[in-house]
């Protein structure tokens, strides 16, 4: 990659590292570094950042980490990785502007003391940049029903505004531009009573407690659901072919490779017992995909995104 250089990279006000070691950044601990971490003070510091580098340098955007594996041979890419310049959450009648740094469950929370209802964000795992980006959901609610508008930094450093119709939200998935960083989002959500806004996530979050091992290394959910078939947390919510239910029906529900475990409490939770590597982790999920498919004929499509290369053999 160009970016080996230090010369070619713009300069900036922010921080930008080299070689920066990307496992202490992800949930999961594991990875290799990024050719580069970019930092950036502002919008405009992110602008002129992405303006100014060589086009042929690609570059990822990353959240928190919630949501991914980072190979062991780490990133060939400058990664970018939005701090406290980028977390500030506003609220205005219906409507919510988040950072793409603000966490979901900080959203959640300053929505519900406004009387503005984005209760299914609190749970989800990440911030709002993720979010967006893979229609995040639960509870029969997803980021799509509730999108006003966006604010982006293209790749060639232009900011501009993106719509839904832009996004064209899938489930997970939007038509994000290539090499573009999200930097705000607007979201409307009904009114509600805070009181009761706030009773009713805490109701989430001991439900999630009892069912998903919040206490383990996980990257939350490891893989979508089948098609039709997504979770909406109700209590009529049908579990015939939830991904977990096709896991444990194959029999890997605690399966294991080196330090990776599925999730003994929850079998669609990947997680990193002590010591795994990213090859352990993916390799265990491969594994779950070609029983899933030996046993129902099922292909699970993984929801948590793997990046970067694998470490030579």
């Amino acid at each position: 990659m160009a970016a080996q250089d230090q010369a070619i990279l713009p300069a900036v006000r922010g921080r930008l590292v080299r070689q920066k070691p990307l496992a202490e950044l992800t949930w999961l601990r594991v990875g290799g570094p990024a050719d580069y971490l970019f930092q950036p003070a502002d919008i405009h510091d992110l602008a002129d950042f992405l303006r100014q580098l060589d086009p042929a340098v690609p570059v990822f955007p990353m959240g928190v980490g919630s949501n991914l594996i980072v190979r062991d041979g780490g990133m060939r890419a400058v990664v970018i990785r939005l701090g406290r310049g980028f977390n500030s959450i506003e609220t205005d009648g219906e409507t919510v502007t988040a950072g793409a740094a603000a966490l979901d469950a900080h959203v959640a929370r300053k929505a519900a003391d406004a009387g503005i209802d984005l209760t299914f964000l609190r749970t989800i795992p990440g911030s709002i940049g993720g979010a967006v980006r893979m229609n995040a959901g639960c509870y029969g609610s997803y980021t799509a029903d509730v999108f006003v508008s966006a604010t982006i930094v293209t790749r060639d450093g232009k900011i501009r505004e993106i719509t839904a119709e832009e996004l064209q939200f899938q489930y997970r998935q939007t038509a994000f531009p290539a090499g573009a960083v999200l930097v705000s989002a607007t979201l409307r959500g009904p009114k509600g009573d805070p009181a009761e806004l706030h009773a009713r996530m805490e109701a989430q979050l001991k439900k999630r407690d009892e069912t998903q091992p919040v206490r383990d290394r996980s990257a939350g959910s490891t893989f979508r659901n089948p098609a039709g078939f997504s979770s909406t947390g109700r209590a009529d919510d049908v579990h015939d072919l939830k991904a977990w239910k096709v896991i444990d029906n194959a029999g890997m529900r605690g399966a294991q490779r080196g330090g990776a475990q599925m999730s003994g409490k929850h079998s669609n939770f990947l997680i990193n017992t002590g010591g795994a590597t990213a090859a352990d982790l993916e390799g265990l999920g491969e594994d779950v995909r070609k029983k899933v498919y030996e046993d129902s004929g099922i292909t699970l499509e993984w929801e948590i995104m793997r990046i970067g290369d694998p470490l030579p053999e």
